[in-house]
């Protein structure tokens, strides 16, 4: 397994002049110049894994030069402060409240930074197997054409950029603040990682379906059932109306859509209602039991129990997160 992608990170703490710290599996490095302030945690949970928090501001503006040599893929959540960087010719913006995904072989990278802005981020790194490892399960009948090499298309850059989801938003803060607290372990740390690099995965590169037994037309009609269940959360048509809205039988709706979406109709619709359920709980406008009533759950008792299970937190106490 190649592991050298860890230089890259190297390269770029050495750019940012921090203390050099002692060859263990997390480091803390601060600043040791007064034009800026601030701290990194560099964590090794496992060889092909880096997760780094940043957490730093500068008293002037301020730029610098790295050069990657080893390729690598990082996902950063940039939760205060707007990054922006250079790379052949283009300039990209990294900004707050998004998730970037980037997928990079060997370039140079300018790095401008604003005079007294704060940049806050949580960045997780792997090397090329690991990511074609991924791709492999997420996308099963499509992998070679959403590896690592396909996605740069002959580039050596590549950059996707969106919001952070609510779900993936909590971990993040859950996990800065069990850093925090010095409460966290590598095999905890490695657990997070690996949820939101397959959460990202699966967002930025939604599973395939096999072209063989599917027709475009058929793959319409499952995007149709798709939307049609979300649109229908607080009352759902039953599988057998679902079939008869989108002119698919019983058979190829239901194997079609758990290859096209990873799960089954009401698995998906669940999904999408505990998602729509967070980000209403995140706007703080409704009860617990409003949210429930608003993504199609008559019993609140129940709402609360799959909400836990997906989250790992009850709603209740998900509404004290999104203040944090």
């Amino acid at each position: 397994m190649n592991v050298d992608f860890h230089q890259n990170f190297t390269q770029f703490f050495q750019a940012l002049n921090v203390l050099k710290p002692q060859e263990t599996s997390i480091h803390y490095m601060e600043f040791q110049s007064t034009m800026k302030e601030g701290a990194i945690h560099r964590f090794l949970p496992r060889t092909d894994l880096e997760v780094v928090i940043s957490d730093y501001s500068f008293h002037q503006d301020y730029q610098m030069n790295i050069l990657t040599t080893k390729p690598m893929v990082e996902i950063s959540y940039c939760l205060q402060g707007t990054r922006r960087v250079h790379i052949s010719n283009c300039e990209y913006r990294v900004k707050a409240g998004t998730c970037t995904l980037q997928l990079m072989e060997s370039i140079e990278a300018n790095f401008l930074f604003n005079k007294d802005e704060s940049y806050q981020m949580v960045s997780i790194g792997i090397p090329v197997t690991t990511f074609n490892h991924y791709m492999k399960k997420i996308n099963e009948y499509d992998g070679a054409s959403s590896r690592f090499s396909r996605i740069l298309r002959g580039s050596p850059y590549r950059l996707f950029q969106e919001k952070i989801n609510p779900p993936d938003l909590l971990m993040v803060k859950q996990l800065l603040e069990a850093i925090a607290a010095n409460q966290i372990t590598n095999l905890q740390l490695e657990s997070i990682a690996l949820q939101l690099l397959t959460s990202t995965f699966q967002s930025f590169f939604p599973q395939s379906i096999n072209p063989v037994e599917f027709s475009r037309d058929d793959r319409n009609k499952l995007f149709q059932a798709q939307a049609i269940m979300v649109e229908n959360m607080m009352n759902p048509p039953s599988l057998m109306e679902l079939s008869r809205l989108i002119g698919l039988n019983d058979f190829k709706l239901k194997k079609g859509f758990k290859e096209m979406y990873g799960t089954t109709v009401f698995g998906y619709l669940r999904e999408k209602r505990l998602e729509q359920a967070s980000l209403l709980l995140q706007n703080g406008t409704m009860n617990v039991m409003e949210v429930a009533n608003a993504v199609g759950y008559s019993n609140p008792s129940h709402f609360a129990e799959v909400f836990k299970e997906k989250y790992g937190v009850s709603p209740r106490d998900f509404l004290k997160y999104r203040t944090q």
